[in-house]
């Protein structure tokens, strides 16, 4: 036997163990779905509810047989000219000319490997799923006579569907995980299937896509690092104290208020983007609420619990701390949303403590909420209200989940297509491991704010809820306020933050900022990236407001700054926590943030 031959024939056999290996790890990742499948079929087959507005549609469609015979035409059309853009392509040997066909999208993150614009065959798979893609989406979202509810959820889950057949997720159309497999023998693929193992669990045969090295940070010593102590906690929260880094301070202490479906060092993640340092920075003395991750033991807590423990009983603590009676306050999200309630009591019943609010992401009407609406009809609150009855919990994978479905190709498909069919190992990136750690929602309360806030919009009508026994009405609120809110947030989209600014009786500043939920907030000017809106005029309509908006470059915080530090009183002495009546329980981050689901 040759040289050659034998080379050839160790290649080969090299190649049968490897594929060898790559059946056994798709025949236990299989037996693994196969022993669980008995539970899946037990569980609800429409848990997002939305068999019915399909079969509204469905009905509307059949009474149209013409709209439907010409959108099918235009379908047929497109791909007739994107077939004859291939074959003219091929008899001049070149590739498909993108701009020849202006209904497929220039530019698309899934198809930035050069193989899907340079080899004809995947650049034809790329184009004719655009097309199709794109056609159904369209199409739904030209039915008419559906309801606006049942028209916004069919046409987001065609397109969570679209999403899922894109040919970049499977491996034989994707020609970058192809390529990669045969430079690696098919040890990207061995190493995928490995990866699909660890992220499958074999008690619910639920994928959790593992997007973040989740040993690549430590709380407290990469991430979460501003110095502070805990002075204070109850059964919901810790109180974080931070160390001035100033010789004087504002007199008036900052309490921030973050979102309890995700961790408060969304706020410090790293000293280079940390919002908490750069507060301290500028002088104020800043404490955070660090939200407890709730057990079942906690799953009666109400919303007005949140108010009392969270807001109400941090407030004394604060006072206790500082000996200070006057505060400013920052509510980011949901956290924003219970500010905005606790402020509606507190001006009920007297309570002046806080001179200005600021307000982060966060909603008070709740009528134009974006895209988290379609989760949040009766039908699947009482699903969810189901789920919760054993526990009294919500699985933080489930809110985590349900976030990563509004931006799918983002935050679910990249990831497979990475973890899987490239073999890739997780990234080291802070952002993805603060968003990977989750947290649970206790029943009583989550149930509260769906129902009240997402269906009902109680919040924005006088007396629509009451808070331990007391009516809220927002228009009492007479204070100063600032509303952050960013161009392309889906989750608090900016025409529903501005809403909220009418509600209040006092002085708003209505700001719009660049990027979206979350670096529409991360934005430290030293970053020098997107810009922000204002309007000095402030007018009540969002068009006007628009119109008269200023663009300035860079980062919103300098406003935000200029604006609250007219409101903090004068300067005094720095405080060190436990220097006042309050001791120091421990270093922060503390360990409620340290609890994962």
């Amino acid at each position: 036997m040759s040289d050659q031959n034998k080379v050839v024939n160790e290649h080969i056999e090299d190649m049968a163990k490897t594929f060898g290996e790559i059946w056994q790890k798709n025949a236990s990742v299989m037996t693994q779905l196969f022993n669980q499948s008995h539970e899946l079929v037990a569980q609800s087959m429409d848990p997002l509810n939305v068999g019915p507005a399909y079969s509204a549609a469905t009905e509307i469609m059949v009474n149209d047989p013409a709209k439907l015979m010409q959108a099918n035409y235009e379908l047929w059309k497109e791909h007739v000219d994107l077939m004859q853009q291939v074959i003219l392509g091929l008899m001049q040997k070149e590739g498909i000319d993108a701009a020849d066909s202006s209904s497929v999208e220039s530019y698309d993150r899934r198809f930035k490997h050069e193989d899907w614009s340079n080899n004809p065959i995947f650049d034809y798979i790329k184009k004719s799923y655009l097309i199709t893609s794109r056609w159904m989406v369209k199409t739904m979202s030209s039915i008419d006579g559906l309801s606006e509810a049942d028209k916004n959820k069919i046409v987001f889950h065609s397109r969570l569907l679209a999403d899922a057949f894109s040919p970049s997720n499977f491996l034989m159309t994707n020609p970058e995980a192809i390529r990669t497999m045969m430079e690696t023998g098919g040890q990207s693929i061995i190493k995928g299937m490995q990866n699909l193992q660890r992220d499958l669990d074999p008690s619910t045969s639920q994928l959790s896509i593992m997007m973040s090295d989740p040993d690549a940070f430590k709380l407290g010593e990469n991430i979460a690092t501003t110095p502070g102590k805990i002075v204070y906690q109850n059964d919901l929260v810790q109180l974080i104290q931070y160390e001035p880094t100033t010789a004087k301070v504002y007199e008036r202490p900052l309490v921030i208020a973050p979102p309890w479906i995700n961790k408060y060092y969304i706020l410090d993640l790293q000293p280079k983007n940390s919002f908490i340092k750069w507060a301290v920075a500028q002088g104020y003395t800043v404490f955070v609420i660090s939200w407890v991750n709730p057990d079942s033991r906690l799953g009666e807590k109400r919303f007005e619990d949140y108010m009392q423990e969270g807001i109400l009983d941090v407030l004394d603590a604060v006072e206790q701390a500082t000996g200070v009676k006057e505060f400013s306050m920052i509510g980011y999200c949901i956290g924003g949303t219970l500010l905005s309630a606790t402020l509606g009591y507190m001006a009920e019943t007297g309570d002046d403590r806080v001179k200005a609010a600021t307000f982060f992401a966060s909603q008070a009407d709740f009528s134009e909420a974006g895209e988290l609406k379609i989760f949040t009809d009766e039908a699947q609150v009482n699903n969810l209200e189901q789920m919760m009855k054993e526990k009294g919990y919500l699985e933080g994978s489930s809110m985590a989940t349900t976030f990563n479905m509004l931006r799918s190709n983002d935050l679910i498909w990249s990831f497979y297509v990475d973890n899987y069919l490239l073999g890739k190992d997780p990234l080291k990136f802070d952002l993805l491991y603060w968003n990977a750690d989750s947290t649970r929602m206790p029943r009583e309360t989550h149930l509260f704010y769906l129902r009240q806030m997402y269906i009902k919009n109680n919040l924005s009508k006088p007396g629509g809820i009451s808070l331990k026994g007391v009516p809220i009405d927002l228009s009492k609120v007479t204070i100063p306020i600032y509303l952050q809110a960013a161009k392309e947030d889906h989750i608090a989209p900016y025409p529903s933050v501005f809403k909220s600014s009418s509600l209040y009786s006092g002085p708003v500043r209505f700001m719009l900022a660049g990027s979206g939920h979350i670096a529409g907030v991360i934005n430290p000017p030293a970053a020098e990236k997107y810009n922000h809106w204002i309007n000095e005029d402030q007018p009540k309509d969002l068009d006007q407001w628009l119109d008269g908006a200023e663009e300035h470059p860079g980062s919103w915080w300098t406003d935000w700054d200029k604006w609250l530090s007219k409101l903090s009183g004068k300067k005094v002495a720095k405080r060190t926590p436990g220097s006042g009546e309050l001791p120091v329980l421990e270093d922060a981050p503390g360990s409620y943030v340290s609890i994962k689901s």
